[in-house]
């Protein structure tokens, strides 16, 4: 068993040495512990070092028992709960481990639903943990009750209402077994505070009790019936490709994706959670389809005759209308999680399996020596790229803005091209796309985004949570303005952490960019709800004791980046760009992949909405 000795001095943020309460030395510690203890040893027990929360009374004696345990749990005091478990969300995502969030009952809890949503849609493993009132009190709306499990049984792999300490140690294993096990995910712990208080002797070794619960690993056999059928299928096809999303990062897969890809010389897509699974500069790596997808990777897709999907769930901002999704292909689809085979596409060839131990097969089924016939089908795809240049765009041209959104990323491409120790987290918007688009992604886990939920305010927060996770790298924010308001006091948890690794990029236009955009796109240019105007946020990084830069010249972006880079602490950068620059390709709702815009229409749709005030 894990004990904390309880020896070690800590320092408050004051500065000051703090003696830690006597406790028991290991193995002299009494057999019977709280409940609050068992939470403790339990977490230790899951390798857990860093957590994300705030306390409150009914979790207070969770955190009376975290004092005795400083030395191997690290409490991160959060300014809300949400900026919890986004941290924690993104202390998962950069290493692979299970992030853990933290909140006590009522609107602890409910603050904490929007990551635990953000994590079910992603499959990031995070264990949520909350106070519930006493068990004599539930149901009768006692203060800051709140039937939190009720709330988040949609959202999350599954729930636990402990109301009976024995079974701590049974459940806290189940938990984090089944957030880290199968297609990852979040699971809540609501524990009463009458449960944290009782006394008893904790069996660590009852066994788990999860029947039906049978989750695929990589050390299962895969099936070798469909994989023939798989290989079969690329080695007859002539125009085929390979769609790698999230579960090729989660598995650990690159090497095996980019070796078939090479074997068989079939090109591959990376979609938004995808991408780092093939580097950028690869001759068979072709970049991000969907709604704002190059225009050669979506007719890629839209032309192809075999499409195999590996560890990507069909998401509708890449397939645009499902029903014309890749019309030509037959389509292979592997994914851990076989509920999401079939689901929104069409699958022809269905492989419930983890990425890695299913395309090492494919790769040992496939012939060698299959990939002349495909030169044709490449050549066509790159032809496709010549001709619509992915990043032509976004060139410079006289008479643009003294700052453009894409002079961001230049110069950020340009910081980033001799370096290796970086991550980027993006939050939600057109600065998202604009830097999945234009950024250079080489390696996994480099890109860290809010994809299914589109959660606006993931990004400072879970880049704290990066940043703690990996503190030899500089973890950039790329943030819009309307986002980075929302979470923004996680500023303040940054400077009592002494973080100085966290760099803040605000793509900074006034507006809420996205919404804007299609507002001006096919809704008659009405802004309605969409301008937005925010403090001095290089002033705003000053009064929290961090350096602030503003930038409205795209000749200063190189230099405010280098600058923030090299200053020991975080930096804050605000970049005032040109205020109606937009996004393109951009695939209007309810199209087909293959039509898209890559301009402005010459005559803005107006939606066919009459007004309640016009006269009859």
């Amino acid at each position: 068993m894990s004990r904390s000795t309880g020896s070690t001095a800590v320092r408050s943020t004051a500065g000051r040495s703090i003696a830690p309460p006597a406790i028991p030395a290991p193995g002299h510690a009494p057999a019977s512990r709280t409940g609050a203890q068992v939470m403790c040893e339990a977490l230790i027990r899951e390798n857990v070092s860093v957590m994300f929360g705030i306390p409150g009374g009914c979790i207070m004696p969770f955190y009376h028992a975290m004092w005795e345990y400083r030395a191997r749990l690290r409490h991160v005091l959060c300014r809300h709960e949400q900026g919890a478990g986004h941290a924690a969300e993104g202390f998962a995502r950069a290493t692979g481990q299970v992030g853990v969030c933290i909140g006590t009952s009522g609107p602890g809890a409910t603050n904490l639903v929007t990551p635990i949503a953000d994590a079910w849609m992603d499959g990031t493993p995070l264990v949520a943990i909350t106070g519930q009132v006493p068990s004599a009190l539930l149901g009768t709306d006692a203060f800051q009750e709140t039937d939190i499990t009720g709330i988040t049984v949609p959202i999350t792999k599954h729930n636990f209402l402990v109301t009976n300490a024995t079974e701590l140690p049974r459940v806290f294993r189940e938990a984090f077994h089944i957030a880290r096990s199968g297609r990852p995910g979040p699971v809540l712990i609501d524990i009463t505070k009458d449960a944290q208080l009782a006394r008893f002797v904790p069996d660590w070794d009852e066994p788990m009790d999860l029947p039906g619960y049978r989750p695929m690993s990589q050390r299962d056999d895969v099936d070798q019936a469909a994989i023939r059928a798989a290989a079969q299928l690329l080695q007859d096809a002539r125009r085929p490709v390979i769609l790698a999303g999230n579960g090729v990062i989660q598995s650990g897969a690159t090497r095996e994706l980019r070796a078939l890809a090479e074997q068989a010389g079939i090109p591959v897509i990376s979609t938004l959670h995808g991408l780092g699974a093939m580097p950028h500069d690869h001759p068979l790596s072709l970049g991000m389809p969907g709604m704002h997808g190059w225009v050669h990777v979506n007719r890629a897709i839209q032309a192809c005759d075999v499409l195999l999907n590996v560890g990507s769930r069909f998401d509708d901002r890449v397939t645009g209308k499902a029903s014309t999704f890749a019309p030509h292909a037959q389509i292979i689809h592997i994914d851990i999680d076989g509920a999401e085979i079939g689901k929104l596409v069409r699958t022809d060839v269905k492989i419930v399996a983890d990425a890695k131990p299913a395309l090492r097969s494919i790769a040992v089924a496939l012939p060698v020596g299959s990939t002349v016939a495909r030169q044709a089908w490449i050549h066509e795809i790159l032809a496709m790229r010549d001709e619509h240049q992915p990043r032509q765009g976004y060139t410079r041209r006289e008479r643009t803005a003294p700052l453009m959104p894409h002079d961001v990323f230049d110069a950020m491409n340009a910081a980033f091209r001799d370096r290796s120790d970086w991550r980027v987290v993006t939050d939600v918007g057109q600065h998202q796309m604009w830097a999945a688009q234009l950024l250079d992604w080489s390696r996994p886990r480099t890109h860290i985004t809010s994809g299914g939920a589109g959660t606006m305010g993931f990004a400072l927060p879970a880049a704290m949570g990066a940043a703690i996770a990996d503190p030899s790298r500089t973890i950039w924010v790329v943030v819009g303005d309307g986002g980075f308001q929302m979470t923004s006091c996680e500023l303040a948890t940054i400077a009592q952490e002494g973080l100085t690794n966290v760099k803040v990029a605000i793509v900074n236009n006034g507006y809420l960019g996205m919404v804007r955009q299609w507002q001006q796109l096919f809704e008659g240019k009405r802004y309605s709800g969409t301008p937005l105007t925010g403090p001095d946020f290089a002033k705003l990084a000053e009064a929290h004791g961090l350096r602030g830069f503003t930038v409205d010249d795209a000749a200063d972006a190189p230099a405010a980046i280098e600058a923030a880079w090299k200053y020991r602490g975080c930096a804050v950068i605000d970049f005032r760009v040109e205020r109606e620059a937009n996004v393109f390709p951009i695939v209007p709702a309810g199209q087909a992949i293959g039509d898209m815009l890559m301009a402005p229409p010459a005559t803005p749709a107006v939606p066919a909405v009459p007004s309640p005030f016009a006269q009859a």
